[in-house]
């Protein structure tokens, strides 16, 4: 694991962490949004391509969407091209409006534009209490590039594959496979350590909570955990399978 320190104060607390070749995590904190992590928290995946940046995730608010910008910068200094969002909550869509505007493609499921949509005025309303003038620049603005279950593209010599199995910690979630780098970001769909609310009644739970199963990957960047041999964490702490299989199990 190469962790780039550096790049955390730089970029409100995002720590860098490489995962593969090409392949970084920014693992943002674990603690409730705020005007110092600027609703970035979560961690965020970076996959740097022969022809740009994709990026899994934009950030929670405009200025959330620039530290992250801060912290590619100390990794590449190819532009971002396309942002993925991997579900609806706030950090996975709110810093759209930053990418957009800096002429990235924004992908996102059906499912997870129809959340947003939805849910952008309760956001907002609770990201004005939290993070006061921190919110300043944010928009609403959501992905124009979507798929019902799955799609896939290649940018740079890198296959990318988004899933939408159904709902899990919201709607649309989905996870982004690379097959070439056995690499799986899993969004809000498989986490640990942190107890995030599912619909335990959904019949198709079980088959989202079966990604690592399905995929077999070498890295996997979770809901919640840190970087092990198997695993690097999208927001905090070293875990495994045994871990993983516990906290996101029904039973």
């Amino acid at each position: 694991m190469v962790s780039l320190s550096a790049a955390a104060p730089l970029a409100h607390a995002l720590e860098v962490q490489q995962v593969t070749e090409g392949v970084y995590a920014l693992v943002g904190e674990k603690a409730q949004r705020s005007p110092e992590n600027l609703a970035n928290n979560a961690t965020f995946g970076v996959v740097v391509t022969g022809e740009g940046v994709v990026l899994i995730d934009p950030g929670g608010s405009w200025k959330g969407a620039e530290a992250i910008h801060a912290a590619i910068g100390e990794i590449t200094d190819q532009p971002v091209k396309v942002v993925i969002d991997s579900g609806g909550q706030d950090h996975r869509w709110l810093g759209n409006s930053y990418w957009k505007a800096r002429g990235a493609r924004i992908i996102a499921s059906e499912a997870a534009v129809a959340d947003q949509q939805a849910r952008a005025s309760m956001q907002f309303s609770m990201l004005h209490e939290l993070l006061g003038e921190a919110l300043q620049g944010t928009e609403a603005v959501s992905a124009e590039e979507t798929f019902a279950e799955s799609h896939s593209f290649e940018l740079g010599g890198v296959a990318f594959e988004i899933h939408h199995v159904g709902p899990a910690h919201t709607p649309g979630d989905s996870f982004v496979w690379l097959p070439r780098q056995r690499t799986v970001f899993t969004g809000d769909i498989v986490y640990v350590e942190r107890l995030l609310g599912v619909d335990l009644t959904d019949p198709e739970l079980g088959q989202r909570d079966d990604v690592a199963a399905w995929a077999h990957p070498t890295w996997e960047l979770l809901g919640s955990g840190l970087f092990t041999d198997a695993f690097v964490a999208r927001l905090g702490a070293t875990t495994d399978t045994r871990t993983t299989a516990r906290a996101t199990s029904r039973s």
